[in-house]
Order: structure tokens, then sequence, then C-alpha cells
């Protein structure tokens, strides 16, 4: 591999080197690690969840005021994967990946201090911001690291990230809670999260199609310095072709405009409401389980445990979906989990109120759900090229997540008002119907 290519040859450089080579141990760390980083995205956005009641009883909160500290968490989430996330296709996904680690780890440590609702709605809005930044950069990064055959797997397994830092939220709170109350939680979340912004400074490389395509300074030894760890040739020059492809975005602006291009308008559209409609179902879901179950009845401990099994089985969906796409169609398995999931939801409201049998549902519909929606991340990732990636990412996980603004918040409201948990499990199966029939239209390989 040396400067005396020609251009054609140039283009296939990151061919050669990712998509069609075999998989290294610098890749598998850099899923790795952009999959331990979102753990810690999952447990620092979920901890709310699991130590709702401790906080509504201590700061004496209603129902509707909750689901507003719900909602400005995701509320910060969707602008951090709008108008952050997409800086990343400026700066680079490294800067970006560890500007959003620093970002929530020292807001969860503040929140750790809050006393007033005001405090709270501030604080997570700005972890939300941070973590809608994360995880598009990070789910970029994987698929620029990932061969194409293996893209949709190594995307599904560094957003499967999510839902085990959401187990783990079960986990620790079993631990933390009896001891340290709610307020350790956001101790340990943010502490933990600091530590590893550090291993991201230290560990995380740049993207070498970000460093090809974008060419800032020192981008050549960058780049050998990624092909030394790659065990690859190093090259002499940066190919020529990476001049015509700096060229494709100058700015934030040209990028946007990008994903509304004719060749991506139709798709980037239906992506956007295809993630509006899963993330209202989802957050819904992961913002509420634990407290719906106790007013159902059933004791704190159950609600965790419910839970925790609703993000085991969005994990092994996530798994499953992704191994599934290495052989068979993306948006017809996605199509398929997710109609199934609002069929199972439906089940579940009409279901006896027994607790082996609504956890059993719960596990069934995170599954579906999860691996599902999460899926859709992958799809992101194959629609759009390098230049607009992150772009593309971020926006569909932004706009979509208006809809995990929407969710929470208006479940919220619709407990205080008297809804029962079924009655809500009915609602939100309608938007997993809509989102399964949009995410077949999307037709993605």
């Amino acid at each position: 591999m040396t400067s005396s290519a020609t251009p054609a040859s140039s283009q296939n450089i990151v061919a050669e080197v990712i998509d069609n080579g075999q998989i290294s141990g610098q890749q598998l760390l850099v899923i790795g690690l952009c999959m331990f980083f979102n753990m810690l995205d999952g447990f620092d956005i979920t901890a709310m969840a699991v130590v709702a009641t401790s906080v509504s009883n201590d700061l004496q909160l209603s129902a509707d005021k909750l689901g507003l500290i719900f909602s400005f968490a995701l509320a910060g989430m969707m602008a951090g994967a709008m108008v952050l996330a997409p800086v990343s296709d400026l700066i680079g996904r490294r800067k970006m990946i560890i500007l959003s680690v620093a970002i929530v780890g020292v807001s969860i440590v503040f929140t750790a201090t809050a006393s007033t609702l005001l405090e709270f709605i501030v604080l997570r809005f700005v972890s939300g911001l941070g973590a809608g930044a994360m995880l598009a950069s990070q789910a970029t990064l994987a698929a620029e690291y990932s061969p194409d055959k293996y893209r949709a797997l190594s995307v599904a397994l560094v957003t499967s990230g999510y839902p085990l830092g959401a187990m783990m939220t079960s986990v620790m709170a079993g631990i933390i809670l009896p001891e340290y109350e709610w307020r350790g939680m956001f101790w340990f979340g943010g502490g933990l999260t600091l530590v590893m912004g550090l291993i991201a400074w230290a560990m995380i490389p740049e993207s070498l199609k970000y460093l090809f395509e974008r060419r800032p300074e020192n981008a050549l030894e960058r780049v050998n310095k990624i092909l030394r760890k790659l065990k690859k040739d190093t090259l002499d020059k940066l190919p020529d072709v990476a001049v015509a492809a700096t060229a494709k975005s100058t700015g934030f602006l040209a990028n946007f405009t990008g994903l509304l291009a004719r060749e991506h308008r139709v798709k980037t559209l239906t992506l956007w409401l295809t993630f509006f409609m899963c993330f209202s179902t989802l957050y819904f879901l992961m913002s509420w389980i634990p407290r719906m179950m106790e007013q159902a009845g059933f004791s704190a401990e159950v609600g965790r445990y419910a839970f925790f099994l609703f993000n085991l089985g969005g994990v092994m969906g996530i798994y499953t979906t992704g191994l599934l796409a290495i052989r068979w169609h993306l948006t017809r398995i996605l199509s398929g989990f997710l109609v199934a999931a609002a069929i199972f939801m439906v089940v579940f409201a009409a279901a006896p109120n027994q607790e082996a049998l609504l956890l059993a549902l719960t596990f069934l519909i995170g599954l579906l759900q999860q691996g599902g929606f999460t899926g859709l991340y992958a799809v992101a990732a194959k629609v759009y090229p390098t230049h607009i990636r992150t772009t593309g990412i971020g926006f569909a996980i932004g706009l979509g997540r208006f809809g995990a603004v929407v969710g929470p918040g208006l479940a919220g409201f619709l407990i205080a008002a008297g809804l029962s948990m079924s009655g809500n499990y009915y609602v939100f199966a309608i938007p997993m119907i809509i989102g399964g029939v949009l995410s077949y239209r999307l037709n993605v390989k």
C-alpha cells in the first residue's frame, strides 16, 4: 500500500483494510469500548427509573412531575443527537465521544446533590445531551471499523450496551440503595463514567474513513498510526481521491441538506418517523415499568426485576437481530420483531395480574421491541455515506427522540389521570404497529 496507487485503487484502501479484511484485535477493541461506554450511558440515564419512588418520596413529586424529569432527560438526548452528534462529522468521532463522556459524567455527579425539581430537570437534560451525542458517535465509529458483512452486528453489539447498562442499574440498585439511597446511585454512575472518560482519551482511535475524507491536521500520521495497530502497510501520502471527498461536506448545514437530497429524502423521512414511533414506546417502558408494577400491587423488588428482565430480553433481541442480519434482509427482520412486540403488549394488557406471567411477557416484549428497534441504528449506518453518516444517525435518533420525550411524559399524565398499567400498554402498542410497517418500507438489506 503506497502513495503510487492510482485514484481508483486509492478508493479501495479502506475497503481493503476494513470492509473486506479480517476482523483484527484493534477493531474488536473499538467495538468493545464503544459497547462499554454505552453501558455506562444506559446505567446513568435509566438510573432515574429505579430510584423514581425514592426521589418522589424525598422531594414530594407527583407522577406528572416525575414524567417531566424523564422527558427532560430524553429531550437532552434528542438535542445531543441532533446538535452535538453531527459535529463529529466536522471534528471527528474520537473528540465527540470523549466530550460526551465528560458531559455525562460531570452532570451525573452533580445530580447526586440535586434537591429541587428544577435542579433535577436541568441536570437530567445535560446528561441526556451528552448521552445523545455519544450514542450516535459510537454507532458511527463502530460501523466504520467493521467489515461490511458484520456491520449490522457490530452496531447491534454497541447499541446493546444501553440495555446492558439498564440491567446493571437494576443489579446495582439492590446493592447501593439500602445503604446509600438514591444519591449513591448517581455518585457511583457519575464517578465511573468520569474514569471511563480517561480510558476513552487513551484508547479510542479516530475513524479511518473520517481521516481520509476530512483530512484534518496530521491526518497522514494519524492514519499510519492506526494502520500499524491494524498490522497493515503504512502510506507515504494520503490518496488523491480524498481531496475530492473533502468537498462533499463543508459544514453542518451542508450535511443536513444532504440528508434531504433527492437520493436520500424518502428514506430519511421514513427513518425519522420510524424512530419516533419506536422511541415513544421504548421510553414509555424504560421509564415506567418499575413504577407501574408497584402501582399494580407488586413490591419495589418485583418492579426492579421486571425492569431487569425487560432489558435482558432487549440484549438477547439485539444480538438475535444482529446475527440474523448477517444472512437475511435487515428491515424485514426488524418489521417482524416490532409487529410481534405490539401483539405481545396487547396480550400483556389483557393478561391476569399474575406475577410470573407478567414477568415472562415483560421479558418477551423487551426481546422483540428492543431487538427490532435497535436494528434501526444499523439501518441508518447503511443508508448514509461517510461524510454525512453521523449527521444522518444523529438526526434520526434526535428527531425520533421527540417520541421518547412525548412517551414518558404522556404516560405520566395518563397515570396521574387514573389510567391503569394495562390501559397504557394498549395505548403504546399502536406506535409499535406503525413502526413495524414503516421499517418494512425502508427496504435495507
